[in-house]
């Protein structure tokens, strides 16, 4: 298990995978954490490449199977059967492709606005990605920095937060975060096998970020059995809003929690 994760509990409660997006860390659910440790033991891993993670040279660490089989091993190292996990951004696309993999290790399933999870897998193959992980190549952390989704930009959340987020993003490798675009990237796309998920799932939307909404209508007529909550908030809505992302959250694991189901 190469992934570094963080536990916020004593396990007594079901436990929560959260999986952040492309150049966060586990700094993206602070806000989130005390009230889900209500309900669950959260449990937060950062991505390879970001944060406290590796950033290992062989492309084949950064394919989506073996974010899966990391995904697994993490789950085998805490010892419990089944699970809920929660993917934020560039990490839905990670999580919902472990639960159309392993639908007997979870409960139920979370994600917020993920472009590149439910767009069609098409446009995460585009030049555009190949060109920006050659700029990060060459030009480190200043070029990291002029990415739409750095965090330095991400005026509008608590200072605290956006502190925090900014100090992780300095850990950044660039070689790691250039070979997820060209790795990872390319088979994020869960947009032909959401009719698949045979898990309860609940996508949250920041209705804020207005390129989503396509793909939250898509996700929402095809995920059979999906709910969905509509926040007044941005691509980042875990952190934007959210009491209404904890409150969501909170009421989905305790609808679907029962100590009988053997997490």
């Amino acid at each position: 298990m190469d992934l570094h994760i963080d536990i916020h509990g004593d396990g007594r409660r079901p436990w929560l995978l959260l999986v952040h997006g492309m150049l966060s860390s586990r700094a993206q659910w602070r806000p989130n954490l005390q009230a889900l440790g209500e309900v669950c033991t959260p449990v937060t891993v950062e991505l390879l490449g970001h944060g406290r993670s590796p950033g290992p040279a062989d492309p084949a660490a950064y394919t989506v199977e073996a974010y899966v089989r990391r995904f697994e091993a993490v789950r085998e190292h805490l010892g419990v059967e089944r699970w809920f996990v929660c993917g934020q951004s560039f990490g839905a696309g990670l999580t919902i492709r472990y639960a159309l993999i392993h639908p007997e290790r979870i409960i139920g399933q979370v994600f917020t606005n993920s472009m590149s999870g439910l767009s069609p897998a098409a446009r995460a193959r585009s030049a555009d990605r190949l060109a920006r992980a050659d700029a990060i190549e060459q030009g480190g952390a200043e070029a990291m920095k002029a990415l739409p989704f750095h965090p330095r930009p991400a005026r509008r959340l608590a200072r605290e937060i956006w502190a925090d987020l900014l100090a992780d993003a300095d850990l950044l490798q660039p070689a790691a975060i250039a070979e997820t675009l060209r790795t990872t990237s390319p088979d994020l796309s869960v947009a032909a096998d959401l009719t698949r998920i045979a898990v309860p799932t609940l996508m949250i939307n920041g209705l804020r970020e207005t390129d989503f909404q396509p793909l939250r209508d898509l996700a929402a007529a095809e995920i059979p059995g999906v709910e969905v909550v509509d926040l007044p908030g941005g691509h980042s809505v875990n952190l934007d809003q959210a009491e209404g992302f904890n409150t969501a959250v909170t009421a989905f694991i305790r609808r679907l929690w029962r100590p009988a189901n053997g997490a």
